[in-house]
């Protein structure tokens, strides 16, 4: 009788040690379904918070398009501006596999390239966290942009590198050239160089302040692969400073790739208007 009891106490002694052991079994991992997502987000990095939008398709892994607007001037103006960047792009681009994020940067009585920190901010963003919150494994990471856009996709291609960068009409090229023909007279005054000119004073006695915040200023090092699209028929300052931005780019021993295209009879916006610069610029996004 007292086998049999000890027996049965280990029996029950037995059975919890198995409860125990299948109580702490840990989970199955739930596997997450990939979801798509459109809409506003705000993104911080190193202290600098920046508005994008964002179209995500439901797949589990992406390449990233990180686009830049061109100046709206107001920034009651850049959320609209980016959604519409954001639009242009995607009619371009050929792949179902990318997220498109558009950075709604401020441009408001900022001195030019004063922005490129939001620019760098979303950048950063989705290079280290974009992955996390939005639920997706990132891929390959391109930079775009039109206009001042464009400006701040090759400034950051100074700074950063990523799987490449196209830029639409980049510029300002020379705001040396172009603020000087406004003091002259020869142009209208505007407020990029009224801004500066306020700050640091004129282009005669600081022609540093100008010159440092053009793109012929970014050309000793671009750190990534670079499609430059240009209308040939864009503006006269754009076009006057077009020969020699392509020839310090040409120049550059600390360059990686340029590759330009140079649409004849084509205005500021030729990358999203005429049909010979679509299949340049998928090629260079799927090479």
């Amino acid at each position: 009788m007292k086998n049999f009891i000890w027996s049965l106490v280990a029996l029950i002694a037995s059975l919890s040690a198995c409860q125990r052991e299948a109580a702490i079994q840990p989970e199955p991992p739930v596997e997450r379904v990939p979801t798509a997502f459109q809409g506003l987000k705000s993104v911080s990095m190193a202290g600098v918070s920046v508005d994008v939008v964002i179209d995500k398709p439901a797949l589990p892994k992406v390449d990233v398009l990180l686009l830049f607007h061109g100046t709206v001037m107001f920034d009651s103006l850049i959320l609209g501006a980016a959604q519409n960047t954001l639009e242009a792009f995607k009619r371009i681009t050929d792949r179902s596999d990318v997220m498109f994020v558009s950075v709604a940067y401020p441009e408001q009585n900022l001195l030019m390239g004063d922005n490129l920190l939001h620019a760098e901010a979303a950048l950063l963003w989705v290079k280290n966290a974009a992955a996390e919150e939005l639920g997706v494994e990132i891929g390959k990471i391109f930079l775009a942009g039109h206009s001042q856009g464009g400006y701040l996709a090759v400034r950051l291609n100074h700074l950063y590198e990523t799987d490449g960068v196209v830029a639409n009409a980049p510029g300002p090229l020379n705001l040396l050239y172009r603020c000087d023909l406004e003091e002259r007279g020869a142009i209208p005054s505007g407020i990029t160089c009224t801004l500066i000119r306020n700050t640091f004073g004129p282009t005669t006695t600081h022609p540093w302040a100008y010159h440092s915040r053009s793109l012929l200023a970014f050309t000793a090092i671009q750190k990534s692969p670079l499609l430059l699209v240009q209308g040939m028929n864009d503006s006269p300052i754009q076009m006057q400073n077009w020969p020699i931005f392509k020839q310090q780019l040409a120049a550059c021993t600390a360059c990686d790739s340029v590759q330009l295209l140079e649409i004849p009879q084509a205005g500021h916006s030729a990358l999203f208007e005429r049909p010979e610069a679509k299949p340049v610029y998928n090629a260079f996004l799927n090479r």
